[in-house]
This record gives C-alpha cells, structure tokens and sequence, in this order.
C-alpha cells in the first residue's frame, strides 16, 4: 500500500501551504538524484516526494485526496503525481536551492517572481528654448518638471500606515496563473494583482495605492556655451521615482536655440550680410561690424563687387567640448542710394558723363581693331 502523503512530507492534515511547500522543499534538495548518485533508495524517495506534493500542493487534488484517500481520491479522478504536476515556481526553488544560484541568469527568474522587486523609473525629457546670445555665452536657466514622486505617506509600498501589501490569493503572489489542459500549459497575468503578486487592502489616500504621487520640481540647469538646437543635457537622478525602492530615472533637456534676427548659424560658424555704399565698394574701406561679443574691423579692398563674403576668423560661436571658436563670414551688398541731394545728384551725374565717355572711348577702340 501507498504511504500516506502528509507522512511522506512530515507533515499534520491540518499543514498550511506554505508548511507543506516548506516540508516539501527541503526533502526534495535532501534526496535529489544529482546529491545522491547511484543511490536508488534517495532516487525512490525522491519521486515518492514529488508525488505526494504534486497532489498535496493543489487544493481539488488535496480535497479529494482527503476525503477518498488512494483508492478513489487519487486513482478514481485519474490524478497523477511527478514533475508534470508540480507547479514550475516550485520546481525553481529546488533548482536553485540545489546549485546555490540560479543557473539560468537572473533574467530567468520570472517576472512574476519578481514583479515587486525595484523597478527604475521613467527617464523625462524637457525641451528648452534659448536665444543665441545664451548659446553662446552659456546660461543658466530655472525650470519646473512635473513628475512622480515617491509618496512620503506611505513610503511608496502604497498602504496606509501600519499595514503593508498582502500575498495575492489568486496567484498566490507568484504574479501568474497558469492554466493547464492535456499536455499544455499556458502562463498569464494575474487579472487579480496585475503581475505584482501583492494586493492592497486598504489603500494609501494620498497615492490612492500607487506608491507615487505628481509634484512639480524647480531645477537649475547650467547650460555650457555653444550649445545648438538638439544639444541633450542629462541630469542624473531627475527623471521619475522608482517603484518598490527603484533608482530614480534621469532628466533629459533638450535645447532649441531661437533664430537669430541678424546672424544665421551653421555649426559653430555665424553668417551676417552687410549693406555698403558704392563708395566704400569703388574706394574701399574700414568697417566695424558687430559681433556677439563686442565689435570687429573688417576692410573692404577697392573695388568690392556686390555678393562678396569676408571672413572674420574666431569670432563665430564657441566649439562644444572643445576648444577654440568657428568663424564670422560677412558678406556685403551695395546699396542704392534714394532721395539723393542737390549736390549728390550732379555727383553721379558727373560719374555718368566719365562712365559715357570711357564707353565711348571704349567702343571706338574695338571698332578700331575689328576694322569697322
């Protein structure tokens, strides 16, 4: 005749789950067939516990068994006992248990079996708007991020003070309920506990059980000089809380800088256009042209056409992470002077005359050379 079950686990009819998963765990790394080998009585003794916890660890095979025993209880309902019928979280137990790690990786350990462990938070992005004078100077600017915050209530575990969080009855706070029919298995999350294997009966009121709460935090962001638009700025530990005593995320700014009314941008070099009379561009000249941090000189050779770009070096925006600074290209356009005066008009009407008579000149010369 077959032992009876809870004599096999040493263990009263009246043991608790946990006291029967205890009893179980510890008889099964004692007579494991890898601890014993060649040992037939361990190995006997080790299917003969598999098989009393795999009817012992579920409540209909329990039920039946208690009422029936092995005649009817077990072999009339076709119940059977092995590894098959052991659920697989108790199965990792023992093979942890046994090689004092798990063999796996920690990334096999389910998520279910670690669905309360620290979770990191959410990383944040800010997007930041600066002029082009702050770009190239550097500032530093006061922000306000909402966010969520560890709630100081409840410590984030989302109870009201004095309790804590129960093991769900469903999943058993595994945070999984597997469903089996035949030969197959299928593993889903607890609708009960949503995967946390953990429910809250009486709710934190100021997080209404989350564990976080919204709070809007004031920043000083120091923003280094020649930043451009989607230059990123971390700031580490700013980002949302962790759940469950999780690191923090972090904080992400991400700079637009304004357009300019005067320069235009190109890497860490600027770009400015300059109005100059026909004079300065016939005689030449010497011009002071405003930069982003002071003046410049900048000489206009005789002669100058119209479209004509000068470069200024290192007077254009400082290098990021580097040294140095990119350049200040100018270019100059002639301008066309309106409502000249008396005397600026029998300037150029002079100018007119030398021009006609030069083309004149000019043209009797070619027709000179080409015999007309």
């Amino acid at each position: 005749m077959k032992r009876d079950y809870y004599e096999i686990l040493g263990v009263s009819r009246n043991a608790t789950d946990s006291e029967i998963k205890s009893a179980y765990r510890k008889l099964a790394i004692k007579y494991h067939p890898d601890k014993n080998p060649g040992n037939k009585e361990a190995e006997e003794k080790f299917k003969e516990i598999q098989e009393a916890y795999s009817v012992l660890s579920n409540p209909e095979k329990r039920a039946y068994y208690d009422r029936f025993g092995h005649a009817e209880g077990i072999g009339g309902q076709g119940f059977g006992g092995g590894f098959s019928d052991i659920p697989l979280n108790d199965l990792e137990d023992i093979l942890f248990s046994f090689f004092d790690s798990d063999p796996f990786g920690s990334s096999h350990r389910r998520r279910s079996r670690s669905a309360r462990n620290p979770q990191r938070g959410a990383d944040l992005r800010y997007d930041l708007e600066i002029s082009l004078e702050e770009a190239f100077a550097g500032v530093e600017k006061k922000i306000k991020i909402p966010r969520l915050e560890t709630c100081e209530e409840c410590g984030g575990i989302g109870t009201e003070k004095g309790t804590r969080p129960e093991t769900c009855i469903t999943c058993r706070g595994t945070g999984q309920v597997t469903y089996r029919q035949g030969f197959f298995s299928v593993s889903r999350t607890c609708m009960n506990c949503r995967g946390t294997g953990q429910f809250i009966r009486t709710p934190c009121k100021s997080c209404r059980g989350t564990g976080q709460i919204e709070k809007e935090k004031t920043l000083h962001v120091k923003i280094p000089a020649g930043v451009d638009t989607g230059s990123r700025i971390r700031i580490a530990g700013e980002g949302e809380a962790g759940k469950y005593g999780g690191a923090p995320g972090d904080l992400f700014v991400v700079i637009h800088v304004a357009e300019h009314e005067t320069f235009k941008r190109q890497g860490s070099d600027l770009y400015v256009s300059i109005p100059i009379s026909f004079a300065q561009a016939a005689l030449g000249a010497e011009l002071k042209i405003e930069t982003l941090d002071g003046e410049a000189t900048l000489k206009i050779p005789a002669g100058t056409q119209t479209g004509t770009i000068f470069r200024i070096e290192n007077k254009g925006m400082p290098i990021l992470g580097g040294k140095g600074r990119g350049d200040l290209f100018v270019g100059v356009t002639l301008v066309t002077p309106k409502n000249l005066t008396k005397e600026q008009r029998q300037l150029f009407e002079r100018l007119a005359e030398i021009e006609s008579q030069e083309e004149s000149s000019f043209t009797k010369k070619i027709r000179n050379i080409f015999g007309k």
